[in-house]
């Protein structure tokens, strides 16, 4: 378990992390979302020990790493952005050193790197130099730095960026079964594998944590309008005159003419009207052919972007308060 009690970092009269307080349950794959700046790397260095916080407890089961750094640290593997490897070493040489580093006993050391070489996918590159590795296969080694010697906490940071698509899945369903073995924090800017892959979400942004909840919860919370995608062939042009026929719709928005002669547009209602019966039921008589009808869906990214602007907008109110 990572307990995190009021933690703060400042670097000079800069408040990089300010007074933050949040846990990761055991056996729990936990995202770690934010802008730019917002402090996440911050956070996860502190959790590593790479940084000691200025004020506050970070816990790793049960112990506290700055006052018990080796048995705290010895309960984390961490994946780095930028992936830093020796590319002068193979695959398996650096995956040995990583072993040696953290002190795995020698009379087990060659079976647990063969073994964490198996689990990420490094059998067939495994005696290949590491500059000669493709970006997907550095990463997948660098992963199984943080790998070796079985730490109970994984930290992930970026593991997917610049990365091709099928890299990409091959990285995400191997998290996925970490997440069965190991507590798991993600950082990563790619919020549908955010979505995807953890259980809960901790944004942050200015050095605060201004969110923690699923994904699922976090897309409910702030969704405040529901938004139906239409596409109907309308040669009278009636749907404009929609809103007359139905009183609960807001708002109608045109997007775009199909090369069929179908056009497409959003409209929306208040979060707690469904107007989709009632679309069924009006369209047909105002001579207007529905082709497609269905409702869009809040995302995390969306979620994402309005508890950042509402985070902003808290700011700036509170400055103004500061300076009356």
């Amino acid at each position: 378990m990572i307990e995190i009690k009021n933690v703060t970092k400042k670097y000079g009269n800069t408040i990089a992390v300010d007074n933050i307080s949040f846990n990761v349950k055991d056996g729990e794959v936990v995202g770690f979302l934010g802008p730019n700046g917002a402090g996440k790397s911050t956070t996860m260095n502190m959790i590593t020990g790479f940084i000691e916080p200025t004020n506050g407890q970070i816990i790793i089961n049960g112990n506290d790493i700055s006052k018990k750094p080796r048995k705290a640290k010895k309960d984390i593997g961490y994946m780095p952005e930028n992936v830093p490897l020796y590319y002068e070493l193979t695959a398996k040489e650096f995956v040995t050193y990583m072993a040696e580093l953290k002190m795995v006993k020698r009379n087990v050391r060659k079976e647990e790197v063969e073994k964490v070489i198996k689990d990420v996918g490094l059998e067939e590159v495994q005696n290949k130099l590491i500059r000669n590795l493709s970006r997907g296969y550095k990463q997948r080694v660098s992963m199984a730095g943080a790998l070796i010697g079985n730490p109970d906490v994984i930290i992930l940071d970026e593991p997917t960026v610049g990365l091709d698509p099928k890299q990409i899945t091959e990285i995400r369903n191997l998290i996925k079964e970490l997440g069965r073995k190991h507590t798991v924090i993600l950082s990563s800017h790619i919020l549908p594998e955010v979505s995807q892959i953890c259980e809960r979400v901790i944004i942050i942004n200015k050095g605060k944590v201004i969110a923690i909840d699923t994904p699922e919860n976090l897309e409910k919370a702030t969704k405040d309008k529901n938004s139906i995608s239409i596409i109907v062939e309308d040669p009278k042009d009636n749907v404009k005159n929609l809103k007359e026929k139905i009183s609960q719709i807001d708002s109608i928005e045109f997007i775009k003419d199909n090369e069929d002669g179908t056009k497409q547009y959003i409209i929306t209602s208040s979060s707690d009207i469904d107007l989709r019966k009632k679309l069924f039921e009006v369209l047909p008589k105002e001579e207007i052919v529905i082709f497609e009808l269905k409702k869009t869906e809040t995302t995390l990214e969306d979620a994402f972007i309005k508890l950042i602007d509402k985070s902003k907008e808290n700011i700036d109110e509170n400055k103004k308060e500061e300076k009356k």
